[in-house]
């Protein structure tokens, strides 16, 4: 960065975002101004960018050995009034004059220490330190995309690990008896004794209703004792 003395510094301003806003009712109406020792630049007013205003405008400055800091600020334009101050802030060149190149948005802030949106501005500075470079910029190697490698496809099995003596199947004796080689038929126990059914006497044991007397017959009783009609009753 040495001997920046009479260089020259390209800067475009591109726009801002996210403007701290100034009007109460319509759109504001926003414009840039940029300094730098005494030499001072004003881009063209943004009509009814608000907070997000597009300038895409290009200024050339004269640097100064020793002063590496450009002053920033944005205002919204008034017919009546003054303008409204919207925020500043500072640009750093130590980046651009180092590498020759730098599009960083800078941050600006109101009156009052607050947040008040930023600004986009893209610099040049042809005669950039070099040295750590010594032809062209160094690039990065080619993408190729990362392939695994697959296995041998065999139809042989693997043979078995060497040191290893092969496992043979060792039968072992069993713990339980072996069970009987044959039952004796369920046909060889006797027949049960059991008598026939005529030597059972018959279930009922009652006599015969024959034994019983009849049901004595219904009684008749005599009549009244005063038949005829009764006597009409008295009037």
């Amino acid at each position: 960065m040495s001997g920046i003395q009479g260089q020259l510094l390209e800067v475009t301003v591109v726009g801002c975002s996210k403007l701290r806003d100034t009007e109460w009712i319509s759109r504001q109406d926003p414009y840039v101004c940029l300094e730098y020792a005494n030499t001072k630049f004003r881009t063209k007013t943004c009509t009814d960018g608000h907070k997000n205003p597009s300038f895409q405008e290009k200024f050339t400055f004269s640097l100064i050995e020793g002063l590496r800091e450009l002053n920033v600020s944005v205002w919204n334009s008034n017919t009546l009034t003054f303008d409204d101050f919207i925020g500043n802030g500072k640009v750093q060149l130590q980046k651009v004059l180092s590498q020759g190149y730098d599009d960083s948005p800078w941050q600006l802030m109101s009156k009052h220490g607050k947040y008040a949106g930023e600004v986009r501005l893209i610099m040049h500075y042809q005669n950039a330190n070099r040295s750590a470079w010594p032809g062209t910029p160094p690039t990065n190697p080619p993408y190729t995309p990362y392939a695994p490698q697959q296995p041998p496809m065999s139809s042989a099995p693997y043979p078995p690990p060497l040191g290893y003596p092969p496992v043979q199947a060792t039968p072992y004796p069993s713990p339980y008896p072996p069970p009987p080689a044959a039952y004796m038929p369920t046909s060889t126990y006797p027949p049960q004794p059991y008598p026939p059914s005529s030597a059972y006497p018959p279930t009922s044991v009652y006599p015969p209703t024959s034994v019983y007397p009849p049901p004595p017959q219904a009684q008749h009783y005599p009549p009244a004792p005063y038949p005829g009609v009764y006597p009409p009753p008295p009037y």
